[in-house]
């Protein structure tokens, strides 16, 4: 769907679109990608007395954990013990019990309240990271299926903040990424062959310290990659300095993979053109979301 530059013609139209996709269940995100609107003010005046879909919004508390809270607080418990009985955040009890009166602080041995504060922490912790993850479940599943310009696009933007570049004093033209994280270099790989890069251009090495499982390191670099010995050069392995405090150790640690393509001056120059036009693009796009 396109739109007139800086302005979004027919905007009774756009409104009646946004308002059957509405409808439909669909939420924001949904309704600004399916529309292409990336202006929020935009948005919010698009679906201006429309209420969300029900699956949108936050289930309320339960009705019998909150009576549950309340009890336990009349009784004199503290928030860290209520906490620790029902599994809730120290936040939604504060909301539920705040009218009640402030208990006397029993009496108790370090011990005890040490004990108390560290199962209410523990709750606090499970609960944290259920919403870390609940989080980033539903950015995941936003993101949905690529096109193919769109991994392109990830791609340069990727090579550019993790690939070497040309410069001055070494005036390189050559695709080469380092990295340590998996996923980083399937990302990677997937646009070397979506740009046509083949199996025989690829060249790759494990960087790993001395003190690793090299061997370890160098078969799951093999595997995540799909390649056999023949593409792989000599491991370089870096020496270890025990005056050096490494965090990078343990069963995870498996070095960085260099990735090399070979005879890829041009490729490298497409690289460089296309971030430049992102660069520009990125520019035109946030000038128009300041008018």
């Amino acid at each position: 769907m396109e739109h007139s530059r800086g302005k979004y013609a027919d905007f009774e139209g756009l409104r009646e679109q946004a308002l059957a996709l509405r409808r439909t269940g669909l939420s924001r995100r949904q309704i600004r990608d399916r529309l292409q609107i990336h202006n929020n003010d935009l948005l919010n005046r698009l679906l201006e007395g429309e209420p969300p879909p029900d699956w949108t919004k936050r289930p309320r508390a339960k009705d019998d954990l909150r009576a549950r809270a309340r009890e336990l607080r009349l009784q004199g418990w503290t928030y860290d013990r209520i906490q620790a009985e029902l599994g809730c955040s120290k936040g939604s009890i504060s909301l539920w019990v705040r009218d009640l009166p402030k208990p006397e602080r029993p009496k108790r041995t370090r011990e005890e309240a040490s004990a108390i504060a560290k199962r209410g922490w523990e709750v606090t912790m499970r609960l944290r990271e259920e919403e870390r993850d609940r989080v980033r479940t539903a950015a995941a599943d936003g993101v949905g299926r690529m096109s193919d310009r769109e991994l392109f696009l990830v791609g340069v933007a990727l090579y550019w903040a993790e690939g070497s570049k040309s410069k001055p004093h070494n005036p390189q033209e050559r695709v080469t990424l380092i990295n340590s994280d998996p996923r980083v270099i399937e990302v990677f790989m997937a646009w070397l062959r979506l740009v046509g890069v083949t199996a025989d251009q690829m060249r790759f090495h494990v960087h790993i310290h001395e003190t690793g499982d090299v061997e370890g390191a160098e078969r799951f670099w093999a595997d995540l990659v799909g390649a056999d010995a023949a593409a792989f050069g000599k491991t370089t392995l870096k020496k270890h300095n025990p005056r050096t405090n490494r965090k990078n150790t343990g069963e995870d640690y498996r070095g960085c993979l260099v990735v090399r393509v070979s005879k890829s001056a041009d490729l490298y120059r497409r690289i460089e053109g296309s971030w430049y036009g992102i660069v520009l693009s990125a520019r035109e796009a946030d000038h128009e979301n300041r008018t």
